[in-house]
C-alpha cells in the first residue's frame, strides 16, 4: 500500500526565543527536520508533504526537492496545516503519516511498528502514544474496553479519572489518506482558541464506527517535542546517548559517553577506541582499530585503519592507514595524509598531500603542497603559499631532507633525495640529489659582546648618579 507524509513544521516556534526558525533548530548536528525526513526516507514513503509557514524559504532551502511542500500562511491548528496539503494528495488511495517536524528522537522502528498495527488491524487512523509518569499538560489516550482507542482528551478537559491515564498522544499518526481528508472537511474551529484541531479527526472517525488503534512506542523518550531550549537540550542529551550506545554495541570502545559527542552520519568502525572529549562530526568516517582522543575534533573527515590522533582538529581532511597526527595539530580542509605519515605538535597541513612514510614532527606548517615519500620536514620548517595575491605550490621529491626553520617560497620545487639546510630561504628549485643552503654566512666580532655590555653598564650608572 502507498505510504505518504505530512510533515506539520510551521510554527514560528516562539519559545525558542531564536531568529532561527525552530524546526532548523539542530540535535546532534543536524536541523530537527531533517532528522524527521530522514526517519520517513527510511520506512520508505514515497511522497513526503511539509507544510511550511513562517520561516518557509529557510526550510526550503535546507531541505531542497526531497520534498515537497504546502503553505500553510495563517496558523489556525494542526487540523489546519494538514488540510494545506489536500490539493496535493486528497485524491491518493494509501496510508498517510502526519508527524511534526519537532520531534528528532521517533525511529523508524517505531514508526514501522505503528503502520504494522495500522495495517493489520484494519484501522482508520492509529495514534502513536507514550506512557509517563508524569503526563500532566498533554493529551489523554482513553481506550474501551476493546483496547481501541475511544477518544483524546486534552489536560483542561480531564475528569480526574480521566487525568489519572498515563497514556498520552504523542501528536504523530498513521490515517487511511482518503478518510483522512474527508474527516478534516468536518473539523471546526469551535474552541476557545478559534484553531482546527487534528485531534477532532479522531472524535470524527470513532462518532462513525471506524476503527481508531493506538500503538504505545517501547521509549517514552522518542516522543519529545522541542518547544524551547530546555527540551532542546534534552533531547541532544537523549540523541547522543542513543548513538554513542549503537556505537558501542558495533564494537566501538567509548571510554566516557557523557564527554564524547558523536553527530548522527559518523561511522565508525569496529575496536576503535575514543577517548574524553572526542567529537566527531558531519559526514566524518573513522575505521578500524584507531585510537581518537583526547580532546579532538574530527569534521566531515576520512580516517583509515589503525590511525592515532590526538588532541587534534580535522577538518575535510583524509589520513590513510596506520599515521599518526598530534597531540595539537590542524588538519584543514584539503589535507591528504598516507600511510604511516606522522603529524607531530604543533603542525598544521592546509591543501597539501604527503606521500608514505613522511614526518612532520613539529611546529611546522605545510599549505599548497604535494610532498612526496619518507620525507623529512624540520622544525618551523614552512611552505611559504601566499604572496598577498595569489597561491603557489610546493613541490617536495621523495626522501628529501627539509631541516629546520627552512622557508620554502612557492612556487618551487625540492627534487628527489635533495638536502635543504637548517635556516635556509629556498627561492629557486633544488635538483634531485643536491643540497641547497641560502643563509648568510656567520660573522663573529672577537670581545665585541663585553664591550656592549660594558656600555649598558656605564649607562646604567649615569642615570643612577643624575637621580
Amino acid at each position: 500500500m502507498k505510504l505518504m507524509a505530512i510533515v506539520l513544521a510551521a510554527g514560528q516556534g516562539k519559545r525558542m526565543k531564536s531568529k532561527l526558525y525552530k524546526v532548523l533548530h539542530p540535535v546532534v548536528g543536524k536541523p530537527m527536520v531533517g532528522h524527521v525526513v530522514d526517519t520517513l526516507r527510511q520506512i520508505d514513503v514515497t511522497r513526503t508533504m511539509v507544510i511550511v509557514g513562517f520561516g518557509a524559504e529557510a526550510v526550503q532551502n535546507y531541505l531542497g526537492d526531497q520534498v515537497e511542500y504546502a503553505l500553510q500562511e495563517k496558523q489556525c491548528g494542526t487540523g489546519h496545516a494538514v488540510l494545506q496539503a489536500k490539493d496535493l494528495l486528497g485524491d491518493e488511495d494509501g496510508m498517510t503519516v502526519v508527524i511534526c517536524g519537532d520531534t528528532p528522537l521517533i525511529s523508524d522502528v517505531t514508526l514501522k511498528n505503528t503502520i504494522e498495527l495500522h495495517q493489520r488491524s484494519g484501522a482508520s487512523a492509529t495514534i502513536l502514544t507514550a506512557k509517563l509518569d508524569e503526563p500532566q499538560g498533554y493529551g489523554r489516550v482513553i481506550r474501551g474496553e476493546d483496547g481501541r482507542v475511544a477518544r483524546i482528551v486534552e489536560q483542561k478537559d480531564c475528569s480526574s479519572e480521566e487525568a489519572a491515564v498515563q497514556e498520552i498522544n504523542t501528536g504523530t499518526y498513521i490515517f487511511d489518506n482518503r478518510k483522512l481528508f474527508k474527516a478534516l472537511g468536518s473539523v471546526t474551529n469551535n474552541n476557545a482558541q478559534n484553531e482546527y484541531y487534528l485531534t477532532d479527526v479522531i472524535g470524527i472517525m470513532t462518532s462513525a464506527g471506524e476503527t481508531v488503534q493506538g500503538y504505545c512506542m517501547a521509549d517514552a523518550a522518542e516522543s519529545i517535542g522541542v518547544n524551547d531550549r530546555v527540551a532542546l537540550a534534552e533531547a541532544e542529551r537523549l540523541f547522543k546517548a542513543r548513538i554513542n550506545r549503537e556505537h558501542m554495541l558495533n564494537g566501538v570502545t567509548i571510554i566516557d559517553p557523557a564527554n564524547t559527542y558523536i553527530e548522527k552520519d559518523v561511522m565508525i568502525g569496529a575496536d576503535t577506541v575514543l577517548l574524553p572529549g572526542t567529537i566527531l562530526r558531519g559526514k566524518t568516517i573513522i575505521g578500524e582499530q584507531c585510537t581518537i582522543g583526547p580532546q579532538t575534533e574530527i569534521i566531515d573527515s576520512v580516517v583509515k585503519d589503525d590511525v592515532t590522533i590526538k588532541q587534534s582538529v580535522l577538518q575535510e581532511a583524509y589520513v590513510d592507514n596506520e599515521a599518526s597526527v598530534g597531540p595539537f595539530a590542524y588538519l584543514r580542509p584539503g589535507a591528504d595524509i598516507g600511510k604511516q605519515v606522522k603529524i607531530g605538535d604543533f603542525v598544521e597541513i592546509k591543501n597539501a598531500k604527503l606521500g608514505e612514510g613522511t614526518k612532520v614532527s613539529h611546529l611546522s606548517y605545510v599549505g599548497d603542497a604535494i610532498v612526496g615519500t619518507n620525507v623529512n620536514i624540520g622544525c618551523g620548517a614552512i611552505t611559504v603559499n601566499y604572496d598577498g595575491f595569489n597561491k603557489s605550490l610546493t613541490e617536495i621529491g621523495n626522501d628529501a631532507f627539509v631541516g629546520s626553520n627552512v622557508n620554502l617560497i612557492a612556487p618551487v620545487k625540492i627534487g628527489n633525495g635533495a638536502y635543504v639546510v637548517a635556516g635556509s630561504t629556498i627561492t629557486h628549485a633544488v635538483s634531485d640529489g643536491d643540497l641547497a643552503i641560502a643563509r648568510e654566512r656567520q660573522t663573529n666580532k672577537p670581545g665585541y659582546a663585553d664591550k656592549i655590555k660594558g656600555r649598558m653598564k656605564a649607562k646604567k650608572e649615569n642615570k643612577a648618579k643624575k637621580e
